[in-house]
């Protein structure tokens, strides 16, 4: 997967800020989508592209359960969030339903990507290449059920052997 960074130096972004509380009756998850981020950042919607990624600090998506964080983050057009650390409700969320990737990283990543960086994660390799700065990292293996989830495209779609 290839893209374009959205930075958040920031730990502890709530569910709340990722979408807030007034828009959780919206069905539509392209209105929904349009209100990603809203609460932290009211440009996000401007400068998000199909493909992008957010990076952020530790323990990015606690607060409430609401899945709907992860689904308007997806539909906003980001594939992955790569965080120091997630709340563990959001990272399932994520998985589950087949959202988005929650991709933990380390500090030194976190350090040295930048807002606009064009990164290419592969998962295969657990790497991730800035291509902008052409410097490699590693993220956090996905755990062995997490990684057949993600490969089934959800829980919804996975078979236990």
């Amino acid at each position: 997967m290839k893209g374009n960074v959205i930075k958040y130096e920031k730990d502890n972004i709530d569910t709340d800020v990722i979408i807030p509380g007034q828009y959780l009756k919206i069905h539509d998850y392209a209105e929904l989508a349009s209100h990603a981020m809203e609460g932290l950042d009211p440009s996000f919607h401007s400068k998000v592209k199909e493909g992008d990624f957010i990076l952020a600090g530790k323990n990015f998506g606690c607060g409430s359960s609401r899945e709907h964080a992860p689904i308007a983050l997806s539909h906003s057009g980001i594939k992955a969030v790569l965080a120091l650390s997630f709340a563990r409700i959001f990272y399932r969320n994520a998985v589950d339903g087949a959202f988005l990737l929650p991709i933990e990283i380390d500090e030194n990543a976190y350090q040295n990507i930048s807002e606009g960086d064009e990164i290419d994660i592969d998962i295969s390799s657990n790497q991730i290449k800035n291509i902008t700065k052409n410097q490699s990292y590693q993220m956090k293996p996905f755990s062995e059920i997490i990684g057949k989830i993600i490969e089934s495209g959800g829980l919804f779609k996975y078979k236990p052997d």
